[in-house]
């Protein structure tokens, strides 16, 4: 797990197209009233301590306490430290503000945490100096001296196996020693983790000790006296600190919401919930796994005890509107729909065999021994009808006879056998009763009924992949180069919606392989013409190309006629073609293929020095000459995409809202689903229009920038501001830094004069930014990236040595093309250099614009530990919910490895605020997981220590702690964004991530459970807003997608749960596509207002541009730090990173 510190306003669309940096920061916070009472577990804001009081706390046991399982130790310096800066802390040394590296972390070793003054160890303090080390040596660090005096040591737990690590925390002056005495284990060691510290700045002292029956623990904080006085009875030698288990249920419920609770037995039930009631039933909030628990949570006996917020009303805030949507409207049948089990021999896994069989048993028994009844069919096991078969069970013979070859020879046939049986009935009275607010549970079978029947024509016409359908007919192909092209379609899903149901239609596109003859496709791939090179065999390199791109693709032969016989390719054989050899008899006589080819075909094979394609197993391999194969039309590309055909793609994929509204319409309009016999079989009715939805327009948060600007507040306009007349609130400082340049033929005068402009913009923009580099730009070949570096950057630290200093920032100048080089730069800047980098693009330096220079001085703001911009309401204390008591605000997603990518890990990042109550700061974390995995599995963790037993750990801790650091206060309510979760994963991960949470929040204090509000961020969904009238210029942005801050929460949302679509953004090009967010878990008790607000204003605290963006700083940030690490990993892999996909907040390349 690594860890660095992301500044809130890091990352975002409107970045520069050259710029190309991961944010960094430093942590701001302000003195605030000490922690609310604790009572049960619950905080009670009303119960508010007199001056000179404290809450009572008993005595908890091992392993509790505010301070990190790995006590920090710290000496000053950059080389990858956490709240690292001049002297690896806190506004140490000069006042420099802290900068973020990122570094691993594992278990703590047996030590105190004393932040200030000397280590206070059994046994000798460990230091670090210089950069990491390999495995088994102790990590060091070097940094900038603490005041010319000795360094500061945080005491670290040991990187990996016997590895050291440090991370760089607050020191808090420089000289007065502050000590933190932790209150010693029961059973007479010492406690390993320390309660957490009170205070900011001035010295402190917590005083803890074991404590007898009746006595009570006091803490002598420094802002005042912080003393919890009581009579309560704290836990003795002989018994360990006992944790009351929290209830996995929420902390407060609305009547009818708690109503709904008390479910009946029903046969529509979600199948995520069957799934895991073997699983709730075992979950346990549990801590410490060796601490007795006194009493057991009430856990639910099933997830139907666990019900989503309902909607708590709907939003009033803005200006209403009225939009269109991609939904229609779909008339609920009135039939019963039965599902009848369907068992075919000899089973085959192809879905078009299945429904080749299930066609030609309709056309001889529909009316025979079927009622006259039109089934439905999945491809796989399940037969659905409108109304009773005239049977329970049946079996029935079906000949399959393939299409004839056009030379009279007799055709194969196939028998199959088919046994249909009566499974279960799908009610629809219940989905009514769901669609109504009437039943808690949507009926999953019925809408899987209904969605399968209206597939059943588009699956005849089109090529279904997924919920889409793609057709060579629809729309015109585009080639994307290197055999693909692009084939359009249209995504179609049935959903029920507060209208009822709705049928939910969307335009799409995907590659698809082109049907070309082999050797055409390979000569498109090879971007090569082997005309005149027949007679040359393939170089490696290409026949491992041919081979990636080929394999699992199914080709037909030409050589025979009409007779178009399929194979799937399993590879190329080792050999030539006229290597090949094969026996043709039983004695064993061998014939070469090319021999074979001409005796039998009369084909001449003309490239006798290619392989041939191995179709077939390995027990039974056939050989096929290239030229006598082409490929099957209609075939996905599954692969990745590089980043010409990703452009490519991008070009046919972007429509203006106009465009996408008229093909949406149109494809209703072909698939004529009056006339679907389907859909007339069961009683569906699909309307034809799309659905006029209520919406309003939230406003846009005034922004706060430096008192000294001419422009001291701005509100932006249409989801976009500047930087004219303003300065950053908090500007960085950078006094020492250098320029290297990784292009020839860039005139030495032209980057200069960059440098020299980019210097000025910074100082204008109210960074205190030094004119001159510490050493003249110098040139670095682009193939020996890491050797260049290192030799720049010892340059300048022979310079900087002599003044004990150190490279604030390393300006670098890429080709427009650079492939990996990004990659390599930023891994060795940043895991062995430690030096903060910003990278641009030669085309930016040839031409420099001022919008340019003011958009990178931004990113080095952040990077450098400064702040742009806050919100007004956020420093005014106006924003409910947040500013009312310490909040903190986490953004978490995991990014899985591309198709084919079978052995990469998924990476899981978290961020979560540092800077309360302005929330614009984020510290990160990140992990790899297993491959694919969806849940976080390090939210929380218990590493086994065989001296201290389970450790508590993990990245909620982690950052609860590193928030309690920054600001001085705990965090008394948790709000929780979650993206990249498909509905059907919603009970999952929050089960799992919910239990992680709580038990992360007891692990630090007994009894601590601040209230959670849990929201699930999606992206990847087909609903699309277009402004009621596109010729009303007041109702469009400039692209002529509707106004940022749209935000609807009626007719296409869930028929009772807590949702709302919010489209936060401008577009720039083609159509905006909202984010929906779905409220899994609320103990804040959160208005629809409120939290629309609250959620929208979080998307103006993006500073790496003057713009909103899609989705939230909380969870933009945790995207970009996700692809930065991402990056370095595929780098330290050796992989040719993929950076240049438009991301989805900033059209750009991230970092």
């Amino acid at each position: 797990m690594k860890r660095t510190d992301i500044p809130g306003s890091s990352g975002g669309s409107g970045e520069g197209p050259g710029s190309q940096e991961p944010g960094s920061g430093r942590r701001v916070g302000s003195q605030h009233p000490p922690p609310l009472q604790q009572q049960g577990g619950t905080l009670h804001p009303s119960a508010l301590q007199q001056e000179g009081s404290a809450p009572q706390q008993q005595g908890g046991g091992a392993g509790r306490g505010w301070s990190s399982a790995n006590p920090y130790q710290q000496q000053g310096g950059r080389g990858g430290g956490y709240y690292q800066s001049r002297g690896g802390g806190y506004y140490q040394g000069r006042g420099q503000p802290p900068r973020g590296g990122m570094i691993p972390q594992q278990t703590a070793p047996q030590m105190e945490y004393r932040p200030r003054g000397g280590p206070h160890v059994r046994g000798e303090s460990q230091q670090f100096h210089g950069r990491p080390q390999g495995r088994g040596e102790s990590q060091q660090y070097h940094g900038r001296p603490q005041g010319r005096s000795e360094p500061q040591q945080y005491h670290g737990r040991p990187q990996g196996r016997g590895e050291s690590q440090q991370y760089y925390g607050r020191p808090q002056g420089r000289g007065e020693p502050q000590q933190y005495h932790s209150r010693p284990q029961w059973r007479g060691e010492p406690q390993q983790y320390p309660s957490w510290p009170q205070g900011r700045g001035e010295p402190q002292q917590y005083h803890g000790g074991p404590q007898g029956r009746g006595e009570s623990q006091q803490y002598h904080g420094g802002r005042g006296a912080y003393r919890p006085v009581g009579h309560g009875v704290g836990p003795s030698a002989a018994e360990p600190s006992r944790l009351p288990l929290p209830e996995l249920h929420q902390a407060t419920q609305e009547p009818d919401q708690a109503a709904l609770t008390c479910t009946s037995e029903s046969s529509s039930s979600r199948p995520a919930e069957v799934a895991l009631t073997e699983q709730i039933q075992k979950i346990t909030l549990q801590t410490e796994i060796t601490e007795p628990a006194t009493s057991q949570a009430e856990v639910p006996a099933s997830s139907k005890a666990i019900r989503f917020p309902l909607r708590p009303g709907k939003g009033k805030s803005g200006i209403s509107c009225v939009v269109k949507a991609n939904h229609f409207f779909a008339e609920l049948p009135n039939k019963d729909l039965h599902q009848y089990d369907v068992s075919i021999t000899p089973e085959v896994t192809s879905r078009g065999v299945n429904r080749a069989v299930m066609g030609q048993l309709v056309n001889n028994y529909r009316e025979s021994h079927l009622g006259g009844r039109l089934p439905a069919y999945d491809g796989r096991k399940s037969l659905y009808t409108a109304g009773p078969l005239p049977f329970t069970s049946k079996e029935f013979q079906v000949t399959l006879v393939d299409e004839g070859d056009g030379t009279g020879a007799e055709r194969r046939q196939r028998n199959f056998r088919i046994v249909i049986k009566l499974a279960a009935r799908a009610d629809l009275h219940h989905l009514e009763m769901f669609l109504t607010g009437r039943q808690p549970d949507a009926p999953q079978e019925a809408l899987q009924v209904l969605d399968i029947v209206l597939r059943e024509m588009p699956t005849s016409r089109y090529t279904p992949i997924g919920r889409s359908f793609y057709s060579a007919d629809l729309g015109r192909k585009q080639s994307l180069g290197e055999g693909l092209e692009c084939w359009r379609g249209f995504y179609q899903s049935i959903r029920p919606t507060q209208m009822g149901l709705s049928l939910n239609i969307d335009m799409s596109s995907t590659a698809f392989i082109e049907p070309l003859g082999v050797i055409d496709f390979v000569q498109h791939l090879l971007n090569r013409d082997f005309s005149d090179a027949l007679s040359r065999p393939l170089s490696d390199s290409d026949r491992v190309k041919i081979k990636r791109a080929l394999r699992g693709v199914k080709v037909e032969v030409t050589h025979r006629g009409n007779m178009r016989r399929k194979y799937r390719i399993a590879g190329l054989t080792p050999n030539t073609t006229r290597e090949l050899t094969f026996p043709v008899d039983e004695r064993g006589t061998m014939k070469t293929v090319v021999q074979y080819f001409q005796e039998t075909y009369g084909f001449t094979i003309q490239h006798t020095n290619w392989p041939c394609l191995q179709v077939g197993n390995q027990q039974r391999p056939n050989y096929l000459p290239m030229e006598v194969c082409k490929i099957v039309e209609g075939q996905r590309y599954t692969k990745r995409l590089n980043e010409r055909q990703i452009t490519a793609l991008l070009k046919v994929t972007c429509q203006r809202p106009q465009d996408r509204e008229k093909d949406i319409l149109r494809t209703v309009c072909q698939n004529a689903y009056h006339a679907d016999p389907y859909a007339r079989e069961f009683g569906i009715k699909i309307n034809d229009e799309l659905a006029f939805v209520d919406a309003r327009i939230l406003p846009p948060p005034w922004l706060k920038y430096h008192e000294t600007g001419r422009e001291k507040d701005c509100l932006p306009s249409v989801g976009q501001w500047n930087m004219m007349n303003k300065k950053m609130i908090n500007g960085g400082r950078v006094n020492k830094w250098s320029c290297i340049n990784f292009v020839r033929n860039v005139p030495e005068s032209a980057t200069n004069r960059f440098c020299h402009d980019l210097a000025q913009m910074c100082r204008i923009s109210g960074m205190e930014f030094a004119m001159e580099p510490v050493i003249p730009p110098t040139y670095g070949r682009p193939d020996q990236v890491e050797r260049a570096l290192k030799a720049h950057y010892h340059d300048a630290m022979r310079i900087l040595h002599e003044e004990h200093k150190e490279l604030d920032l390393l300006i670098v100048i890429l080709p427009d093309n650079n492939g990996s080089l990004y990659g390599d730069l930023k891994r060795i800047c940043e895991t062995e250099l430690g030096v903060v980098s910003q990278c641009c693009l030669v085309k930016h330096v040839n031409k420099t614009s001022k919008q340019y220079l003011a958009n990178v001085s931004l990113k080095i703001n952040v990077k450098v530990g400064g702040r742009n911009t806050v919100l007004v309401d956020a420093i005014s204390r106006r924003i409910p919910l947040v500013t009312d008591r310490p909040t903190i605000i986490f953004g978490a997603d995991v990014t899985h490895p591309h198709p084919g990518e079978d052995s990469s890990p998924s990476i899981a990042a978290v961020v979560a605020s540092q800077d309360w109550p302005e929330i614009t700061k984020y510290a990160g974390l990140v992990c790899a997981q297993a491959h694919r995995q969806e849940l976080i599995e390090e939210l929380f963790k218990l590493e086994p220590d065989p001296r201290r037993g389970n450790v508590p750990g993990g990245m909620i801790r982690e950052l609860l702690i590193s928030f309690k650091k920054a600001t001085g206060d705990k965090p008394e309510r948790i709000i929780f964004y979650r993206d990249g979760v498909s509905e059907g994963q919603f009970y999952q991960v929050l089960f799992h991530e919910l239990e992680a949470i709580r038990k992360a929040c007891s692990s630090l204090e007994p009894g601590y459970q601040p209230p959670v509000t849990f929201v699930v961020v999606q992206k990847r969904h087909h609903t699309r807003l277009f402004a009621s009238n596109h010729a009303d210029r007041s109702s469009v942005d400039r692209s002529g997608n509707i106004l940022p801050g749209t935000v609807v929460d009626s007719k296409i949302c869930h028929p009772t749960e807590f949702d709302f679509y919010l489209c936060s953004h401008a577009g720039i090009q083609g159509t905006s596509r909202p984010a929906h967010y779905h409220v899994l878990w609320d103990e804040n008790n959160f208005t629809a207002d409120t939290l629309q607000t609250l959620t929208n204003n979080l998307c103006y605290t993006y500073a790496r541009c003057t713009r909103s963006v899609s989705i939230g700083n909380f969870h933009g940030l945790s995207l970009h730090f996700q692809k930065f690490v991402v990056l370095l990993m595929l780098t330290l892999l050796s992989f040719r990173p993929f950076n240049s996909a438009a991301c989805i907040l900033c059209s750009s390349r991230c970092f």
